[in-house]
């Protein structure tokens, strides 16, 4: 009997030993990049309800774990599913419904493909967006003359590639009651030889804007979200932070989100509004697996590209021109003091150096006593050597692209010595220890590789310049996948949730056809995403 009672306890224990967890999927066979406090690697992960449960080798995991769903990697590299943590992902959807004119290489170019784009939707208003004079072999702001002869009746407005600069037709100008008289906080009406031109500044098209019929319906809206979560799927996002949303906007986020047809994860901005700030500071934080509203998108000043970016001297391409304020200093002062009193984050598209002092004047005095707040600066794109000790409390939130797309008239816009702080990214990860990486679609092109070559490799495709763009500001490919994963996370207060390939964090992971860590330099911009994973389930 004693024996019996031995041999029914050692097959007990033999049986328990052999039984396996359940999980929802496993991946095994892979070249994981886990990007956690080591930066270690792993072969292998167990899911279960949308989080890992388990990451460690294919040998521990597949002897632990049971699953009908079981993933063979092939050797392939995974790492964690991209955040762009500054994006306009609402307005990329919408920016399929009007004239695309990224890539036009004249303005004869850009009035082609108006008039192709209308002959087609004989639209009763015409808006596109994406022309950039610094491209054209002429590079001057375009003028409204053609498209007065072409449209005589029909509002034209085509808004430069960085949305700070606006080209309307006379039809458009007559809606807001635009003359050269018209004066404008925060904006400028661009005159030529005592004429307007038709370029308008910053909030100078507002007056435009507010007469403009309503032309996207809540259909719309829905529509161009779906169609930019395809486009960032395709390329290995998991999370995007749209810099600058109303509330219309963020609860038709929230109801796509209910009904299960958004899956992408979202960190909505609202925009700087006074409603907005009063609004949002009321109702608090709003929290879900997939939507987070805890931070507010302000403007101190416009952009480099149209000169419309603060600078604290003249721009070296233009006398006596130092660019333009979009907040006055004393509202901005005043909702900064309003949101430091709550839990709220404050993030401010700063470009030039006087909008860079600026904001970081302000932020130091209105947190000081208040700890880790991650306001963040937006672009930090030309900051004053002295003024760099002021990031060690404000976290930079830089796209990588917009160093490669401006590099060829920066030095012209500031000089050869102020450009030497422009585009300062390693700079500013020294000051603060971290930064946020994000691409600023479609502002540029919504790839995160390449935003990964132009951080690390400091040139555009072609391989220019020879040695890199000022390269001493490069980062290494270490800190800029941190800096797409877990550094754009832990700016969204997200850290211990995603951004990093580890056991109670959500399962977002992407599997590349590459390794991105490893692979020549210049065949980054070539990697592709074979396979996205949100919470664990493949879009």
């Amino acid at each position: 009997m004693k024996k019996l009672s031995i041999l029914i306890v050692l097959f007990s224990i033999f049986s328990c030993s052999k039984e396996k967890q359940q999980a929802d999927s496993i991946v095994f066979n892979a070249n994981i990049y886990t990007v956690n406090d080591d930066f270690g690697k792993a072969e292998a992960f167990a899911i279960k309800d949308g989080k890992f449960i388990e990451v460690g080798t294919s040998e521990a995991i597949k002897a632990k774990y049971a699953s009908d769903n079981i993933i063979d990697a092939n050797g392939k590299t995974i790492v964690p599913g991209f955040i762009d943590a500054h994006c306009h992902f609402l307005g990329l959807g919408l920016d399929q419904l009007d004239v695309d004119l990224v890539g036009t290489k004249s303005f004869v170019d850009v009035v082609k493909r108006v008039s192709d784009f209308q002959n087609e939707k004989q639209q009763d208003y015409i808006v596109g967006r994406g022309w950039d004079q610094n491209d054209w072999e002429e590079k001057t702001f375009p003028n409204k003359k053609l498209l007065d002869k072409l449209f005589p009746k029909t509002p034209v407005a085509l808004i430069r590639i960085d949305g700070h600069a606006t080209l309307c037709n006379q039809a458009a100008l007559d809606l807001g009651g635009i003359t050269i008289n018209s004066k404008f906080d925060g904006g400028e009406v661009v005159i030529e030889n005592g004429e307007l031109t038709g370029v308008l500044i910053d909030n100078a098209v507002d007056l435009v804007w507010k007469h403009w019929p309503v032309g996207y319906t809540r259909e719309d809206f829905a529509n161009a979200l779906l169609v930019a979560q395809d486009l960032c799927f395709d390329l290995g996002l998991t999370t995007v932070d749209d810099a600058g949303l109303d509330q219309y906007a963020i609860e038709i986020i929230d109801s796509l989100h209910t009904t299960g047809d958004l899956k992408m994860r979202v960190y909505a901005m609202a925009s700087g509004t006074e409603e907005n700030v009063d609004y949002y500071l009321n109702k608090g934080i709003i929290k879900t697996d997939r939507l987070n509203v805890r931070s507010f998108k302000f403007y101190a000043d416009g952009a480099l590209g149209s000169r419309g970016a603060l600078l604290r001297e003249p721009y070296s391409d233009k006398a006596n021109h130092f660019g333009l304020l979009v907040t006055d200093l004393e509202t901005f002062n005043q909702q900064a003091q309003k949101i430091a009193n709550s839990e709220y984050q404050m993030n401010t598209h700063a470009i030039g150096d006087s909008a860079n002092h600026a904001v970081l004047q302000t932020y130091n005095k209105v947190l000081s006593g208040k700890n880790d707040r991650r306001w963040r600066v937006e672009h930090a794109q030309v900051v004053s050597p002295e003024d760099f000790d002021l990031y060690k409390n404000v976290m930079p939130s830089i796209q990588p692209t917009h160093a490669t797309s401006d590099m060829y008239w920066a030095e012209d816009r500031l000089g050869s010595e102020r450009v030497k702080g422009a585009y300062a990214y390693k700079q500013l990860l020294n000051a603060y220890g971290k930064v946020a990486l994000g691409t600023d679609f479609p502002v540029e092109q919504v790839s995160p590789f390449l935003t990964f070559y132009a951080a690390v490799a400091r040139q555009d495709l072609e391989q220019f310049p020879e040695g890199g763009f000022q390269k001493e500001n490069g980062l290494s490919r270490e800190e800029t996948l941190k800096g797409m994963t877990i550094w754009a996370a832990y700016s969204n207060f997200e850290e211990n949730e995603k951004g990093s390939i580890e056991s109670g964090k959500f399962a977002d992971f992407i599997i590349l056809d590459q390794d991105i860590m490893t692979v020549d330099q210049n065949e980054i911009p070539k990697i592709i995403v074979e396979q996205t994973f949100v919470g664990g389930e493949a879009q």
